[in-house]
């Protein structure tokens, strides 16, 4: 049976990596002229991709999918929350403190293993001379996307509008951008946007499908979608401000010591 689904998974995998391969090679033979440069290793590479994406949807819907939606449903249940089972018409926001702990948990995890997150740390850290630490940044944007991500499951439980939420971030993220040190400005965009990759999106989507569906009078079609909205914006928030806190906290040593120093 699982067989069957891969080479399905697969097939379906070739459809989708053809286009880039006709552009990219069009483009190198028709436009360039060129002849591709160690074709073999180009062939063998991208043998290894498609087998390597197709075994990675394979796994999202077998493993992460359900996983996601199993802990959001186990975690939402009303004889876990109130020690019955009976059906609940307005669910309490404050019931619900252990999937705001698992989200943030969970979001802070599949963020510090993400590739895309590890890829853009290790270049910051090589551009910047080591100014800017690897797992510095990691951890930063980390404990945006946890806390993003948990707020994100309040607002499922509590099932106000998403765009309160998205405008109040983005207006912080602007009111930042003005303030901020320039040079950590567009680091902390792209931050915010490698979040939304590889690990962290299928389990964060499956979480919020599954709460959605769990919590009396949500819609999945209407509140299990934004999580990963949350999850690009808050890093955003904690990578600028963390630079903010270092740029204070330098000023003040300098002038700290400098008055120490007028004092002598």
């Amino acid at each position: 049976m699982f067989l069957i689904d891969f080479v399905k998974i697969l097939l379906t995998t070739c459809q989708d990596v053809l286009p880039v391969i006709i552009l990219i090679t069009g483009f190198q033979l028709l436009v360039l002229r060129q002849p591709i440069p160690h074709l073999r290793r180009v062939v063998v590479g991208g043998f290894y991709v498609v087998i390597g994406l197709a075994l990675f949807l394979a796994g999202l819907e077998k493993a992460l999918f359900p996983l996601g939606k199993i802990m959001a449903a186990q975690l939402s249940d009303p004889t876990f929350l109130y020690g019955s089972d009976a059906a609940v018409a307005q669910p309490e926001w404050k019931a619900y403190g252990w999937i705001y702990l698992f989200a943030a948990m969970i979001g802070f995890a599949t963020t510090i293993a993400e590739p895309a997150l590890i890829a853009v740390a290790y270049k910051a850290n090589e551009v910047s001379a080591g100014t800017i630490s690897q797992w510095g940044l990691r951890i930063t944007v980390a404990i945006g996307v946890s806390l993003g991500i948990s707020l994100g499951c309040f607002r499922i439980v509590t099932g106000t509008p998403l765009y309160l939420y998205i405008l109040a971030g983005y207006m912080i993220v602007v009111v930042q951008t003005i303030f901020a040190p320039k040079n950590i400005i567009p680091l902390a965009y792209d931050s915010g946007g490698v979040t939304t990759s590889t690990v962290t999106v299928p389990l964060v989507a499956a979480l919020g499908l599954g709460l959605s569906a769990s919590v009396p009078g949500r819609n999945p079609a209407i509140d299990g979608f934004g999580l990963i909205a949350f999850a690009s914006l808050f890093p955003i928030i904690t990578v600028m401000g963390y630079a903010q806190y270092v740029q204070w906290y330098v000023s003040r040593s300098k002038k700290t010591s400098k008055e120490g120093s007028n004092a002598i």
